[in-house]
């Protein structure tokens, strides 16, 4: 994937670059702006989207949401159910896996710093394979920054039968 991602030449650049700053551009509009034909346009999007390196993606921009983020990186000695349960729960936006002192880092968002809190402490402080967790509030996002989100916050999916785990947080609390 890196090497199709560096064998892209200077016109899929300037399409991407395009797209990322205004995504309803036509392909005619991007076409007049790279000097190439509008059906060159069409398939040079089509082979950047076929290789996974160009994605269209809805979602809300953090920067202007009042919701709270974070960051927590975790050094777990089971890695593997930690991603299961990011998947599961709406607050656990994405994964990363790192190298280094930790293994697993966590984005996380909610409109209350204690919810994060209590969610952090339930399902990583609290586990037992779970050796160190640091967690880092985003205070500023200088860009732009969109990203998928569920809503869904009264099904969770922390559990097995797809109900909020009711373990994180307390719905009646407030921040």
């Amino acid at each position: 994937m890196a090497s199709e991602l560096f064998s892209i030449d200077e016109i899929d650049r300037n399409i991407i670059q395009l797209i990322q700053k205004e995504p309803t551009l036509t392909h005619t509009e991007i076409a007049k702006q790279v000097n190439r034909s509008q059906p060159t346009i069409g398939m040079r999007i089509r082979k950047l989207e076929e290789l996974g390196i160009l994605k269209f993606q809805a979602g809300i921009n953090v920067k202007t949401t009042d919701l709270i983020l974070a960051r927590v990186e975790i050094q777990t000695l089971n890695p593997s159910e930690i991603i299961k349960l990011v998947k599961k729960c709406p607050y656990m936006l994405n994964v990363f896996r790192l190298s280094g002192s930790s293994n697993l880092s966590v984005l996380m968002a909610s409109p209350k710093l204690k919810h994060l809190d209590q969610i952090v402490n339930r399902h990583f402080r609290r586990n037992s394979d779970v050796l160190s967790v640091y967690i880092d509030v985003i205070t500023e996002i200088i860009e732009d920054f969109v990203l998928n989100f569920n809503f869904n916050f009264d099904k969770c999916g922390a559990t097995k039968d797809g109900r909020c785990c009711g373990k994180c947080t307390n719905q009646n609390e407030e921040a």
